[in-house]
């Protein structure tokens, strides 16, 4: 089914968050991957702590904490990486197939935006990197209402934006926990399941489970 409106996550969903780590591999050595796995865990864990306290920081002082973390648990990693691995975060590849989906999706006649935890500095400059700005519509950043995923707030951002009943929206993501929240809040969902995870929060289906977002276009 075709839907007038389609809302992605960035971070693992159109963006790889682990392009910063691999990018930089030999120098970091064999404990890359595991450095890249702590950095993303926390920077999830302190995005879903800091909502709970009511102590909201943007999503760039969350990725520089939690590496700082993960730097400090891996030994094995050079802590004089940070500078650089950062840096390279502004600029995150995008998934293969993220630039001709999202052209066919927009040919079509639907509206498409992001829907992040990420900063507005840190969006804009991922958007730009993959060249992604002449597709989109809009990027919502939970800068707006200081409260990250999945505090109904944010996926409210979209509805009340595009003035559209959740129903409307076909949200897409690669977070589980995310789409979780924003199937709460009534948006159709479809998982992004890249990595062949197990199902989970099984009271709040995904109308829909890919492993990536080709099936997403007619045809394809």
């Amino acid at each position: 089914m075709q839907y007038a409106a389609y809302v992605f996550d960035a971070y693992g969903t159109l963006f790889d968050v682990h392009a910063a780590v691999r990018r930089h591999a030999d120098r970091i050595g064999p404990d890359g991957q595991l450095l890249s796995e702590i950095w993303r865990a926390k920077q999830l864990e302190y995005s879903w702590v800091r909502t709970l306290m009511g102590a909201y920081a943007d999503f760039w002082q969350l990725t520089e904490q939690a590496l700082d973390f993960a730097l400090r648990k891996v030994p094995s990693a050079d802590p004089g990486l940070k500078a650089i691995l950062l840096d390279a975060y502004w600029r995150l590849d995008c998934y293969p197939e993220v630039p001709a989906v999202l052209k066919a999706l927009k040919a079509s006649g639907a509206r498409l935006a992001i829907l992040s935890n990420g900063s507005p500095e840190m969006l804009q400059a991922a958007v730009k990197s993959a060249a992604l700005d002449q597709v989109l519509d809009d990027i919502y950043s939970v800068d707006t209402v200081r409260r990250f995923k999945t505090d109904p707030a944010v996926y409210d951002m979209v509805a009340t934006g595009w003035r559209l009943y959740p129903g409307a929206v076909s949200f897409q993501s690669s977070n589980r926990w995310d789409i979780a929240g924003a199937t709460k809040f009534g948006f159709r969902t479809v998982w992004i399941n890249r990595s062949n995870q197990p199902e989970e929060y099984r009271d709040f289906p995904p109308a829909l489970i890919l492993p990536s977002l080709e099936a997403l276009v007619p045809g394809s």
